[in-house]
């Protein structure tokens, strides 16, 4: 049974969360500040957490941050705040998903099992195939290339995680930096540069895109479309339409 990490400091919602998420099938382990909850994550690391922006001891968005560092789970920010700032802050800071209070407990329980499908495909199944020749390894940490085996830097590797986690969807520079290298290169951009131009040169592939000026993005190649010539036509000669 999968166990969720909670960190909030209200007991109304502590309680109301423990009760969601025991009838959907989980495990709770309840922590009211971002210490404990950087304690409990290393103890005992959850499947995925769902914290509060607002904690007695730091900003919730700085538990994400920390959290990041050395964790790939899915990180759910829970809160009243409903700022778009703050969101992009979260999201940024590298949680996957911001759900506002008051909430329905249905689309939590949904949040939380898609941003669980997503890690779980991403970096527990042994081998994943994307096309193009294209096969990852996550047990092995291994990346073949057309049957043949590449051999990637473990930062290299770290990156093709991160955008294998979320395939399609868009990792702004300064997320990037803060799960790969930590919170202190989130402003070094040419080391980010530098690294996926490696991984670009090794892959052989056309997976990692980029959208300027905000980050990148893993895509699967989409099958490509013969294009069947029809019936030649004279230079400079008009076909006559008209009925027969």
């Amino acid at each position: 049974m999968q166990w969720i990490l909670v960190c909030d400091d209200d007991a109304r919602t502590v309680r109301a969360l423990r009760a969601i998420l025991r009838d959907a099938g989980f495990r709770v382990a309840v922590a009211a500040s971002a210490e404990e909850a950087l304690d409990a994550a290393a103890l005992r690391p959850p499947a995925a957490a769902i914290i509060e922006l607002a904690l007695p001891d730091a900003d919730g968005v700085d538990l994400c941050r920390q959290l990041r560092e050395w964790s790939l789970i899915p990180v759910i920010v829970l809160s009243a705040v409903d700022e778009e700032h703050h969101k992009v802050r979260a999201l940024n800071a590298g949680a996957d998903d911001y759900v506002t209070k008051p909430f329905a407990p249905g689309e939590l329980v949904a949040r939380v099992r898609a941003a669980l499908r997503r890690a779980h495909g991403a970096t527990q199944d042994q081998r994943i195939e994307v096309g193009g020749g294209l096969a990852i390894d996550f047990a092995r940490r291994a990346v073949h290339r057309d049957g043949r085996e590449v051999h990637l830097t473990p930062i290299e590797f770290s990156l093709l995680g991160v955008l294998l986690r979320d395939r399609g969807r868009v990792h702004t520079h300064a997320s990037l930096l803060r799960q790969v290298w930590g919170p202190g290169h989130v402003h070094d951009a040419p080391l980010l540069r530098t690294h996926i131009a490696n991984l670009r040169r090794k892959l052989a592939s056309a997976h990692i895109r980029t959208l300027h000026g905000v980050g990148y993005r893993f895509e699967e190649p989409q099958p490509r479309v013969a294009v069947i010539p029809g019936p030649a036509r004279s230079a400079g000669r008009v076909p006559d339409l008209r009925a027969a």
